[in-house]
């Protein structure tokens, strides 16, 4: 059992939450909409007034949110993270934010005798709920062995893979995938429901083909009917292709199908389904393709 927080209870860090909860951990929580914590709070979790207050009440601290922007809210300040931080804590990073910008807040939580390390994962609420999620963890070897065994009460696999801001460079190039997938898993669909397949024929014979990864088979079936949450949304996923385009100039990598499906996403909020799942690039592809819903 460990003394932990949590910053970011949104629909993949509240999951967590829950899953450390039910290993017996003590977690303090703080999200910026307290009722979309309450369910966690009736769980048993203790509620801070800020992310300094998270800090303060844990030994490991946890945080998930949407973008390099929003961790340097929760970071900076009289009440951020940063100022709750003291030597002998720790701070495991998991959202996907710029490796640049997570390598500098690292140092500064270094200055202050802490450790912070970048763990983001691979997995969607479904993955994580069963138990399947995998984490990949950036930040100083030593600080990585003493926070394994609260990354494993949330996923199975967890992999070191190298300093501050490796990890981040792995999820980026994870998550490229993940859109490009769902654009030629798109395109393998309408290209059958054009030549008089059903569609939800086109997707059953898909998603038990060579062609059915993980994420194909537990996100194709959203263009039959889209989830009424969406579990990564367009302007997420957005932001992730744009990272790994960052990334690819910066390194001198071609990225020519992220380049392609970065543009479905714009067409995507062009046509009001930024809230949605980003498989809804589905339902760009079938309106250039003339096919409604």
């Amino acid at each position: 059992m460990a003394n932990l927080g949590y910053v970011g209870l949104g629909v993949m860090g509240g999951q967590m939450v829950s899953r450390l909860l039910e290993k017996g951990h003590t977690v303090t929580g703080y999200n910026r909409t307290r009722s979309r914590a309450q369910w966690l709070i009736d769980r048993g979790m203790k509620w801070a007034d800020s992310p300094r207050g998270v800090c303060e009440a844990a030994d490991v601290t946890l945080s998930m949110i949407s973008n390099s922007a929003v961790l340097g809210e929760i970071a900076e300040g009289p009440n951020g993270m940063l100022a709750g931080l003291r030597s002998g804590k720790y701070w495991i990073e998991m959202s996907t934010v710029s490796p640049g910008v997570s390598r500098a807040l690292a140092g500064r939580v270094r200055e202050k005798g802490a450790e912070m390390l970048d763990a983001p994962v691979s997995g969607s609420v479904i993955t994580l709920q069963q138990g399947k999620l995998s984490v990949m963890v950036g930040g100083r070897a030593e600080a990585f062995e003493q926070v394994k065994p609260v990354l494993l009460d949330i996923g199975p696999r967890v992999t070191y893979v190298g300093e501050n801001g490796q990890a981040l460079v792995m999820k980026i190039a994870t998550n490229l995938s993940l859109a490009v997938q769902m654009l030629a898993f798109s395109e393998g669909v309408l290209l059958a429901e054009k030549s008089g397949i059903p569609r939800e024929t086109a997707v059953d014979v898909l998603t038990h083909s060579v062609i059915a990864s993980p994420m194909v088979q537990y996100r194709g079936p959203f263009v039959l009917e889209m989830p009424d949450e969406a579990w990564f949304n367009v302007n997420m996923m957005q932001k992730d292709l744009q990272l790994a385009l960052e990334l690819g100039r910066q390194v001198d990598v071609p990225l020519p199908t992220t380049g392609i499906v970065n543009e479905f996403m714009t067409a995507a909020r062009g046509m009001g389904l930024q809230e949605q799942d980003f498989a809804t690039i589905f339902n760009v592809l079938a309106r250039m393709s003339g096919v409604s819903k």
